[in-house]
C-alpha cells in the first residue's frame, strides 16, 4: 500500500473527505439535506437528528484535527503514539461505519456512503502505518 499512496497523499484526501463530511452534516443539520438519508433511515425526529449529528460533528472535527496534526498543518504538541492510536480508532471506526452503511435501510446511503467510508478506512489505515513525518507538509 505504502507504493500506491503516500502518507501525505492520504492526509491530504482525508483532509478533504473529512471537510466535506463536516458540510455535509451542517447541510443535514440546516435542513437543506433531508435526515432520512443518514444514520441508516433509523432517526425518528429533529430532536434526536440533533444529538446524532452534535456527536458525529464532534468527532469528524477531532478526526480532522488529528489527520491535520500528523500532516504538520497543525502545531500542536501531540504525542506521535496518540496520533497514531488516534488513527487506528478511526480507521477501525470508518470500517464499522462501512460496514452499518451496508445495514442501511436507505439505498442512497447505502450506495454512496458504502464505498466512502471504505476509503476513509483505508487512508486512516495507510496513515496509521507511516511513520509520523512520512505525511509532513
Amino acid at each position: 500500500m505504502k507504493t500506491l499512496l503516500s502518507a501525505r497523499a492520504a492526509a491530504g484526501a482525508l483532509l478533504v473527505i473529512i471537510t466535506l463530511t463536516l458540510l455535509f452534516h451542517g447541510l443535514v443539520i440546516s435542513g437543506v439535506i433531508p435526515f432520512q438519508i443518514v444514520w441508516g433511515g433509523r432517526i425518528s425526529s429533529r430532536e434526536q437528528l440533533l444529538v446524532f449529528e452534535a456527536v458525529s460533528v464532534g468527532l469528524n472535527l477531532l478526526m480532522l484535527a488529528a489527520v491535520a496534526a500528523r500532516a504538520g498543518l497543525l502545531r500542536v504538541r501531540v504525542p506521535a503514539g496518540l496520533l497514531t492510536a488516534a488513527l487506528w480508532l478511526m480507521a477501525a471506526l470508518f470500517a464499522l461505519n462501512t460496514v452499518g452503511n451496508l445495514l442501511s435501510n436507505n439505498e442512497l446511503e447505502k450506495l454512496v456512503f458504502t464505498p466512502l467510508t471504505l476509503l476513509l478506512a483505508l487512508l486512516s489505515l495507510r496513515l496509521a502505518l507511516a511513520p509520523p513525518a512520512a505525511a509532513r507538509a
